[in-house]
């Protein structure tokens, strides 16, 4: 059973699937503002979708939050307003994912194993990692080993890239632990 999914997650993350099914916009964002992570107009299926379910005072306080909290900016685009999803909430919405269900176990059998060493002076660097592999399913095999039965490594790999975490680990496909 998945664990329970918060609206700000859900939106985050039905705005990141919208825009990732249009293109890839993970090396975009790194480098916004640009159009690939707009979210052109409020007057969108998914900005109706949010208004109707949870009602228009409700979906106002939900984007003036995600705004706040620095996970979406509000730009003009032609003249009309455009939401962009930054950094920040793509990272929330890709942590968020890994909410939705069970994770899938490897069709293949195989496992995951990722090490990694992160010197000490980027402690945050290095909780952060921890945070996002057991998020992904994975489990600690040793101190800076770290392994998964589950088909997660695209999403872990997506979150290590955005905060230059893959600098520090390594990542192997293995038969048999």
């Amino acid at each position: 059973m998945g664990l329970k999914v918060n609206i700000t997650d859900k939106f985050l993350w039905d705005v990141y699937s919208l825009l990732s099914d249009a293109e890839d916009i993970l090396e975009p964002c790194l480098r916004y503002p640009t159009m690939a992570n707009y979210l052109p107009d409020s007057h969108s299926h998914l900005f109706r979708k949010y208004k109707k379910e949870k009602g228009a005072k409700r979906f106002s306080r939900l984007i003036y939050y995600l705004k706040t909290k620095g996970y979406i900016r509000i730009e003009n685009l032609k003249g009309k307003p455009a939401m962009m999803l930054t950094k920040e909430g793509i990272d929330k919405a890709l942590m968020a994912s890994f909410k939705f269900g069970k994770h899938k176990k490897r069709s293949d059998g195989k496992w995951t194993m990722i090490i990694f060493d992160v010197p000490q002076k980027h402690k945050k660097s290095r909780d952060l990692l921890r945070s996002i592999l057991l998020n992904g399913g994975f489990k600690m095999f040793q101190q800076s080993v770290w392994i998964s039965p589950y088909d997660n490594i695209e999403k872990v790999e997506r979150l290590m890239g955005t905060h230059n975490l893959d600098r520090f680990v390594k990542t192997f496909l293995i038969e048999k632990i």
